[in-house]
């Protein structure tokens, strides 16, 4: 693998990280008051399923909504020290997001491994 390349550029996210399972992050939020945050397409979403109580923000709307100091942040994002656990299909794009909220200064962002699929073959919640 070179330093180049959308591979070395997922491999420097992923090595910025402190990734979460699918069980520890369903852990986190509900004891240290995590957000799920739910970045997949709406056509994804009624495809595979979704995760109960994940708050959905499509990638392109993701660093507007979780900006705490953005007039257009949502309510929930009332901290740059709050856990956002950042939740894509496969867990790809949700390592590229996760650096990017992290460069916003949301310090203790990251996200799942394995993203949804990982979190529905773990037997966690989910609804169609």
């Amino acid at each position: 693998m070179t330093d180049r390349g959308v591979d070395a550029m997922l491999a420097r996210a992923r090595a910025s990280l402190d990734r979460v399972t699918p069980q520890q992050a369903a852990a986190a939020v509900t004891t240290d008051g995590a957000l799920l945050v739910d970045i997949r397409p709406a056509a994804q979403r009624a495809q595979h399923g979704e995760v109960p109580g994940a708050l959905v923000i499509e990638r392109n709307d993701l660093e507007w909504r979780l900006d705490p100091a953005c007039d257009a942040c949502l309510p929930a994002a009332d901290s740059y020290d709050r856990p956002v656990l950042v939740l894509c299909q496969e867990g790809y794009a949700s390592s590229l997001a996760a650096v990017a909220l992290r460069d916003l200064g949301l310090r203790r962002a990251t996200d799942v491994i394995g993203g949804y699929r990982a979190w529905r073959e773990a037997g966690l919640p989910t609804t169609r």
